[in-house]
């Protein structure tokens, strides 16, 4: 039986969507316990894996004639239900007391089709896919985080509260910032955030995450939050921890946190995700990046454009992409350079592309498929900072783009999925378009729930 601290009441069952959203309900602790003897399984409604940022379904699943866009599309039909799947072997791995709510835990299963089979589309699922390639080809990566984001103090809630305003999606709340910026690394900010920090830095640590150190950033009311290098799965549960719990325990102190790259403020300072990664030998765990190096770039240079698409799944994040500031601007590489999309380093490769909005389990999918292409075909690096380098896409229109081109993409992620992921997100951009307030869309959509 699964071992649970007897202080527990309630276990969430818990999924992470395709937005990197974490899903759940809440059970009484004994009957998970005695459901996990008996092959517990728990239904949800199919729908969750079909919707867009703002929860709506992008899928037509009650026509059946227009909702053929990948091979599994009728297993999806009528709303049907998946199911919750978990074994005592992943339970006890994936088990987690929350700080801020000590008599609750959660526990993350995976879906399955009524009929037993796996949701291929289940991206933890895609990533452990990519996993296994590499393991094939002899190595094993490992990756360390390094995470932008914003704490704004909540001021007013009521009208985002009230019945009368009630949208789809919500008023956001309505904020103040708890420093005013342009100061990185002040220790006077440091002190005068003490609060909010010590919540944000217990969450982590109760959650079982490598903290190394969390930091004053240079935006306003911007902060940074960097962890030890660990194994590619895990950094990409930990980057799914750290993004739910930190809102959450936040949350109950009157605090707004959010992972959307750009806060639709003015002045605001955008907030990436720097992915560091390396390769080991799958057998010694020897580093094996010093002559891995200029192909494994080379590869993710090669699909830098079609990788955005997962990296920087949101409309804000391509206005990050600016020359002369702390973020790249073209699909370049350079040592030890901030400059570039990826800043190569003696041991490791720290690509500078992502934004903290981005589904952890594609994005380290993503640089996997494209660092395994460039050491397949031994592509060859271009030079350091080239001047010739091409832009990063401007928009998420061109990413997409770029996405359904990648041969190596939809071979390795599955043409379905890839048709599947752009058929959401396009349909993301269309209400986009169509939105009157581009601002106003920006805070309900992203600000409010990201």
């Amino acid at each position: 039986m699964l071992s649970i601290d007897p202080s527990v009441e309630t276990i969430r069952i818990a999924w992470c969507d395709l937005h990197g959203q974490i899903r759940s309900k809440s059970m009484p602790v004994g009957q998970v316990q005695q459901g996990l003897q008996a092959d517990l399984s728990v239904g949800m409604v199919g729908t969750l894996m079909l919707k867009d940022t703002s929860d709506r379904t992008a899928f037509k699943v009650f026509e059946a004639s227009t909702f053929n866009q990948f091979s599994e599309a009728s297993k999806f039909a009528n709303a049907s239900n998946l199911l919750l799947k978990f074994d005592n072997l992943t339970a006890s791995k994936r088990l987690y007391p929350l700080p801020w709510s000590p008599r609750e835990v959660w526990l993350f299963g995976e879906p399955f089709f009524t009929d037993g089979e796996p949701v291929h589309f289940d991206t933890r699922r895609i990533l452990q896919a990519a996993i296994a390639k590499l393991q094939t080809a002899g190595y094993a990566m490992r990756c360390g985080l390094e995470i932008e984001f914003h704490i704004y103090k909540i001021e007013n809630e009521a009208e985002a509260l009230d019945p009368e305003t009630a949208a789809w999606p919500s008023l956001a709340p309505r904020v103040s910032l708890l420093h005013p910026g342009y100061q990185l690394l002040s220790d006077a900010y440091t002190d005068r955030c003490h609060a909010p920090m010590e919540i944000v830095r217990q969450t982590a640590l109760g959650l079982g995450l490598p903290l190394t150190s969390l930091e004053i950033e240079f935006g306003p009311s911007q902060f940074e939050a960097v962890f030890d290098v660990t194994d590619a799965l895990t950094a990409a549960d930990q980057m799914v921890l750290f993004t739910n719990g930190v809102r959450q325990a936040l949350r109950r102190a009157g605090y707004h946190a959010t992972f959307m790259c750009r806060p639709p403020f003015p002045s605001i300072m955008s907030s990436g995700w720097h992915l560091h990664q390396s390769l080991v030998d799958i057998k010694t765990g020897a580093d094996v990046m010093d002559k891995l190096t200029p192909r494994y770039v080379a590869g993710l240079l090669a699909h830098g454009p079609a990788m955005t698409a997962f990296a920087a799944p949101s409309v804000t994040s391509y206005d990050r992409y600016q020359p002369n500031v702390l973020a790249p601007h073209t699909v370049s590489w350079g040592t030890d350079s901030r400059a570039a999309m990826l800043r190569v380093l003696p041991t490791r490769v720290e690509n500078r592309v992502g934004e903290p909005m981005a589904n952890p389990y594609l994005y380290i999918a993503s640089q996997i498929y494209a660092g395994l292409h460039g050491l397949d075909a031994k592509l060859v690096v271009p030079c350091e900072n080239d001047p010739a380098a091409k832009p990063l896409p401007a928009s998420l229109t061109e990413s997409l783009d770029a996405l359904a081109l990648d041969t190596t993409y939809l071979e390795g992620f599955g043409k379905d999925f890839i048709n599947y992921y752009c058929h959401i997100k396009r349909f993301e951009l269309a209400r986009y378009a169509a939105a009157d307030d581009k601002l106003d869309w920006q805070r309900r959509e992203y600000f409010g729930r990201f």
